[in-house]
């Protein structure tokens, strides 16, 4: 009798049938699998999958053929697709055409599976499926995260939060040679060090008090793999020590123990702090930052990758919706999605999405379903034009890249309809949002962003060192002079540009 937490999973491949071992495998990690290699099984199969896994050769018919079949028997399962890793673009085209995923045919490891599954399915308010590549600037992150994953080396990721560095490292694994292998991530801050030191090292048995076993750590969890370093920035000092010593070893000692344990892995780090000035304020070792960077890449936030956004809404809002039917996006509602300025990047933009869907109880989603977490935009919002290339300029194609997380977009339609580009101009008619009670509140905290602002300038000798003091970039900074200027305050048009 099949274990009621268990994963219906109905699994079709018409090339390559799971044999007995791989399948207990699966079903030890917690999947009851069907196993097919057509669509012409039992109907009871798919009415009782909760996923169903298809491989695609050559196009994407058969997910077609499938869909159909799922709606016609009233199926709610969720439909996952698998695609060779050089056939970029038709897993690009399943996602498009409805699939939750698409994953690498070659993967077929449990562990990993249950991950898939467990972050499209089980948790689909996690963000680690949310980046696309719809902008040029996220294509050409893309295209050289591909290259850096093929070579064995160390490397930093940079970027603001909630703009998708873990997202990045996933793809880094799965496009390397090491795909096969563990994939584990850790956050450095959220624990205490005595405990992040038990997690990353392991134990001995006996080694303290509640000791009872021998306990594998994290980098050991790893071999073979990738272990995933996530605000390496909030490490303490004294960890970082021991965390270079790993990284020039390439070897780990459990706490209690004296035997030098080989790693075979690869380290990937993260953080959303200035390590350089952390190094010159001595929070931050400078040995161990040119040992993580042997490869930095740097992520853009949101606002710096507009083309992603709609792409990005939409992704979120199919996986909120469990009604069956599409849910939309007005025009006005795009617009605005596309004018803000996104400060809490891609995680903003989920929390978002997620009100939206409630407030629209899953219908269209119009403008004023739209709450924002802005404290630095007042409830006087206005819309800002689009700070954009235009149409012309800059290529709104799909990326021929990674096939694991590219949901499909919309084209950006006015209010009256008419397809416009994303360089569209300042609308006549800017919407304003009412003042409430806490236009008080907002106008101090803007006062004092103001205040910041200008003492930044004035003790700068350029607008990037000023961008550089208060923790932005030189295009966030440009943009909050821009507001500033338009509401009134006196900024120089050098300091405006």
């Amino acid at each position: 009798m099949a274990n009621l937490n268990n994963i219906p999973m109905l699994w079709i491949d018409p090339v390559d049938r799971l044999n007995d071992p791989q399948r207990q495998a699966f079903m030890d990690k917690g999947f009851d699998l069907i196993i097919g290699d057509s669509l012409d099984i039992d109907d009871e199969a798919f009415t009782s999958a909760e996923i169903v896994v298809v491989r695609l050769s050559k196009c994407a018919t058969a997910l077609k053929e499938l869909q159909i079949k799922l709606v016609s028997l009233g199926s709610p399962a969720r439909v996952i697709t698998r695609v060779a890793r050089d056939l970029f673009e038709l897993g690009i085209e399943a996602v498009r055409q409805g699939a939750l995923t698409a994953v690498p045919s070659e993967q077929l490891a449990p562990a990993e599976w249950r991950h898939i599954v467990d972050t499209n399915v089980s948790d689909p308010k996690t963000d680690t499926s949310a980046f696309v590549f719809a902008d040029p600037v996220s294509r050409n992150l893309l295209a050289l995260a591909e290259r850096v994953a093929r070579v064995d080396v160390t490397v930093l990721l940079t970027g603001p939060t909630g703009a998708g560095k873990e997202v990045l490292s996933r793809i880094l694994h799965d496009a390397s040679p090491r795909y096969d292998g563990p994939f584990v991530a850790f956050n450095c801050a959220a624990m205490p060090e005595n405990l992040v030191e038990d997690m990353l090292f392991g134990h001995e048995k006996g080694s303290f008090t509640g000791a009872s076993k021998i306990q594998q750590g994290l980098f050991e969890q790893a071999q073979g793999g990738t272990i995933f370093l996530d605000e390496i920035g909030e490490m303490s000092y004294s960890m970082q020590a021991k965390l270079l010593r790993i990284l020039q070893e390439r070897s780990v000692v459990r706490l209690g123990g004296q035997k030098s344990i080989a790693l075979d892995i690869r380290v990937i780090a993260a953080t959303n702090r200035n390590l350089k000035q952390a190094i010159a304020e001595h929070r931050f070792r400078e040995d161990l930052y040119f040992r993580l960077s042997a490869f930095k890449l740097s992520l853009p936030p949101l606002s710096e990758r507009p083309l992603d956004i709609l792409p990005l809404a939409e992704q979120f809002v199919a996986q909120q919706n469990t009604t069956g039917h599409p849910t939309q996006i007005s025009p006005a509602a795009q617009q605005r999605l596309i004018s803000y300025p996104w400060p809490g990047n891609v995680r903003e933009l989920q929390n978002v999405i997620v009100r939206a869907m409630v407030l629209s109880n899953q219908r269209s989603i119009e403008l004023e379903h739209l709450l924002f977490d802005d404290l630095h935009i007042n409830d006087q919002y206005v819309e800002q034009p689009p700070q954009y290339i235009s149409q012309n300029d800059r290529s709104r194609n799909w990326t021929q890249g990674s096939p694991y997380h590219n949901p499909p977009r919309t084209p950006f339609a006015s209010r009256d309809g008419r397809s416009e580009s994303y360089g569209s101009a300042r609308p006549s008619n800017p919407v304003v949002a009412p003042v409430n009670a806490r236009s008080v509140l907002d106008h101090a905290v803007q006062q004092s962003e103001c205040q910041a602002i200008m003492e930044a300038l004035d003790s700068s000798r350029s607008r990037d060192e000023a961008a550089d003091k208060l923790g932005i970039s030189p295009r966030t900074l440009r943009h909050k002079l821009q507001k500033l200027r338009e509401q009134g305050i006196n900024v120089t048009r050098a300091y405006a540009r």
